[in-house]
């Protein structure tokens, strides 16, 4: 279980980190092309914006994927409690006689990786996309109360 660690006396919180497989980049956000290898044909969505929230019932991952349809998508769990978001946005095919003047919206590959916690139902995970807005949405196992047994004190 990933943790994600406390500026105060060097101690860990014991708070589930479901980003702690996201990959970073140092140098995503220089403007020089020769630090990056990233080249805006790969690197598509390389800034997906991710939203997760915990609720009593369940934990619930929100992406933003505008103008793709949910053929372009893939949600995937690998057998370590891995949760893949993956996808393409192809590239518009150039007519000859098109003038460009600005081209901003990025194309090509994109994915995000994020460790589920323990406490997730691996066999009732649910996707569903609407309006370019992914949801992916993780059952949690219900919190068992513990037995609690009075012991008689003797004596």
């Amino acid at each position: 279980m990933a943790l994600i660690p406390s500026f105060f006396a060097n101690r860990r919180s014991s708070v589930f980190d479901p980003f702690s497989l996201d990959l970073w980049y140092p140098f995503k956000d220089f403007p020089f092309p020769s630090l990056t290898t990233h080249t805006p044909e790969t690197s598509a969505f390389v800034n997906t914006r991710i939203d997760w929230k915990e609720t009593p019932e369940a934990h619930v991952f929100k992406a933003d994927l505008p103008g793709l349809k949910k053929e372009e998508v893939k949600v995937e769990v690998e057998d370590d409690r891995v949760l893949q978001i993956s996808g393409e946005r192809n590239i518009q095919k150039e007519d000859k006689n098109d003038t460009w003047h600005r081209v901003e919206r990025s194309s090509g590959k994109f994915m995000r990786r994020f460790r589920l916690p323990e406490n997730a139902k691996m066999d009732q995970i649910k996707a569903s996309m609407e309006n370019g807005v992914l949801t992916v949405t993780v059952p949690k196992l219900e919190e068992k109360n513990p037995d609690v047994k009075t012991i008689e004190i003797s004596g």
